[in-house]
This record gives structure tokens, sequence and C-alpha cells, in this order.
């Protein structure tokens, strides 16, 4: 491993080099899905120099693309490997139930693992949260995060302090769910129903206001915003903006999911009352721009399947997302119809916790390689 990436770091230098951009690269990490290459250039060297090389440094390094970006005084020549790796929802999960319950507070969503190999948590009552937009094209994993976000909050909170509503246009990416206790009303796939059940959550809202109250937490996934918005209309966007600005108070919150990160869709309802952002690949840099709310972030270079961007209050993580197959759906639901879930002392009765590969997945410790080049 060493000598391929003293190998890779000898290409970006000649590259860099033959452009006349003087870099030198002095080591960098190692993660299941990507190397990131830490680059060191002297002063008056501006960051678009290397950033308008990044196709250059593709060909160069074999690879179908690259991403660069400055982070912490550096710049940084990220590069996808070849043999990368999913992360498994169900062991993350089981690590995170039985090592550290004291990191898992009420109504906190388990997305993945962040780039230093640490489990990234959402915890939705959060002021810096309440609401959360997950956008990114076909074959992002944007549905693939919404599932795992669904199931890891089943996994660990009980039907007592935790309800959901899903709703699934398609009828494909939550339907899977449709026997979880959690659930208020059955998967809803019709936009009316969906308006319908809006509308009688901002009756909801109103009345809790009403009496200050903010338990069970209610959490609204949708899959595939866009649509409901077009399909909806003006009354589809009324509610979900009445929600959107007033439900974290009273406990419900909206986790919405779209393919179409449109400057019309990302208008006043997203850009307000959507906090955090957790974007996939895009088409262009100006998609990547209007779903993230900032310039740069190279969210058009992101290698899909999971690999995200998580935005929260202009800061930027990158993120893996954990993987839940639908077809692992049914024993999950199953396990908490019988048990209850994780968070509620059956820690050490849980499922087989396996990879996409069906092997162990041995995740939820320190993954990440860090290389020093002397």
């Amino acid at each position: 491993m060493k000598r391929m990436l003293n190998f890779q770091a000898d290409r970006i230098e000649l590259v860099l080099a033959s452009h006349k951009v003087p870099a030198r690269v002095t080591g960098g990490t190692v993660t299941p899905r990507f190397v990131r290459f830490q680059i060191m250039t002297p002063l008056g060297v501006k960051v678009r120099q290397v950033a308008g090389l990044a196709e250059e440094l593709a060909l160069s390094l074999n690879a179908p693309h690259c991403r660069v970006y400055r982070q912490e005084g550096q710049v940084q020549v990220e590069v996808p490997r070849s043999d990368g790796r999913a992360v498994g929802l169900l062991e993350l999960c089981r690590r995170l139930a039985t090592q550290h319950p004291q990191d898992l507070p009420p109504v906190t969503a388990v997305l993945g693992l962040d780039e230093e190999g640490a489990p990234l948590l959402l915890r939705l009552p959060s002021p810096d949260v309440a609401h959360v937009l997950i956008a990114g094209t076909t074959g992002s994993g944007k549905t693939a995060l919404a599932r795992t976000m669904v199931a890891s909050l089943a996994l660990l909170n009980p039907q007592r302090t935790l309800q959901l509503v899903l709703i699934d246009p398609k009828g494909r990416g939550l339907s899977p769910f449709a026997g979880l206790p959690h659930l208020l009303v059955p998967v809803i796939t019709e936009v009316d129903e969906a308006v319908g059940m809006l509308h009688h959550l901002v009756a909801e809202m109103e009345r809790r206001d009403a009496q200050g109250r903010s338990d069970p937490r209610l959490v609204v996934v949708m899959d595939e915003l866009a649509d409901l918005l077009l399909v909806g209309g003006k009354q589809m966007e009324n509610v979900l903006t009445r929600l959107t600005q007033r439900g974290r108070e009273a406990g419900i919150h909206l986790v919405a999911s779209t393919q179409k990160p449109t400057a019309a869709l990302m208008g006043g309802l997203i850009k307000s009352n959507f906090p955090v952002r957790l974007v996939g690949s895009v088409a262009c840099a100006d998609d990547a721009r209007i779903a993230t709310g900032l310039p740069g972030t190279g969210a058009e270079r992101l290698l899909g399947q999971g690999d995200f961007l998580v935005v929260v209050k202009g800061q930027v993580t990158r993120l893996q997302a954990a993987y839940l197959d639908a077809s692992e759906v049914p024993a999950l639901v199953a396990q908490v119809q019988e048990r209850g879930g994780w968070g509620n002392g059956d820690e050490h009765r849980l499922l087989p916790a396996t990879g996409t590969d069906g092997s162990a997945a041995g995740l939820g410790r320190r993954i990440v390689r860090l290389w020093d080049r002397r």
C-alpha cells in the first residue's frame, strides 16, 4: 500500500510541476472509499490553480475523477479507491448500542462514518438540526440514506418516545417499513393523502403548542420532495412551510429527500427551514452550490453510493452513509415488532450483522489510516 501511495504522490507532484504549479505531497488519509493526499504549496499559489488541474490529475492516476478542495490550511486531492467498501448499518448500530449507549440521546439518527472513521449521529431535536434535506442524483444513495435514518431511529428509540410518518410517492424506498410499530399511519403513497396527513400534523402542532407539549416526537420522512411539491402545488408548499417553521418546538421534525436540487425547489421553503443538508453526488457545480448553499464544495465530484457531505451552519463534514439493503428491512421490522428495538435493554439479543457481501462488517472502530510521506 505504501509503495502505491508514494507512486501516486510522485504522479501528483509531476503533473503539478509540468503545469508550473510548485507543490509537494506531505501525506494523506486512507479510507475505505478514497485516498486523500495533502498538498503543500508555496505562498502565492492559488487553490484554483490546483483545482483547475483535477482532470489532468485523474488522468495521470488512472482514476475516474479527482476532487480538489481546501481544508484546514491545506489543499486536498481526493482520489477514489477501486476497492471501496460499504458501511453496514446493523453492525454500526450494534456497536453503538452495546459499547456507547451514553452517546445515543433520544431521537438520534445514525448516519454513518465521518472522514476520520468515527460514527456520525444526528440529533433531530437539536436547535441546529430540527429538519433535514437529503439531496442527490440517482445513484447517490439518497433514498438509502433516508432508509438508514428510519431504521436507526426505530432500532434505537422505543415507540412510546418516537412515532414516524413515511411518505413514499414511488412506493419503493420506504414501503418495506410498512409493518414498523412506530408508524403513526400506514406508509403514504398518494399525494392527496400526504397533503391531508400534513394538515393533520399542523393541527397536532397547534394543539401541542397550546398545551406546551413536544412528546412523543414525530418524524416525517418524505421521499421525492420535488415530485410532491409539483403535484401537490401551493397547498403542499404552504403546509410544509408551516410545519418547518414551527414544528421543532412541538416535537415535529421533517426529513425530505430530492434528486432535483434546482433553484426553483431550493427557494424560501428550503433555504430558511432546512438547516441541515445531506448532499450526495449531483450533476454539476451549480447543483452543488444550490444544494449545499455554499460555493466550491465539490459535491459534483462525490463518489455516489452513500458518499455525502453534511452541511450544518456553513460547516461541511464528509460522510460515508451506513447502508441497509431493502432485503434486510423485513427482518429488522420483525426484530422491532418482537423485541421493541435495541434501545429497550435488548442489546444482547440482536440480529446477525453482516456486510453487504454477507461477511462480518467489523465497523464502528477507527477505519482510517494516516499516511506520512517521509
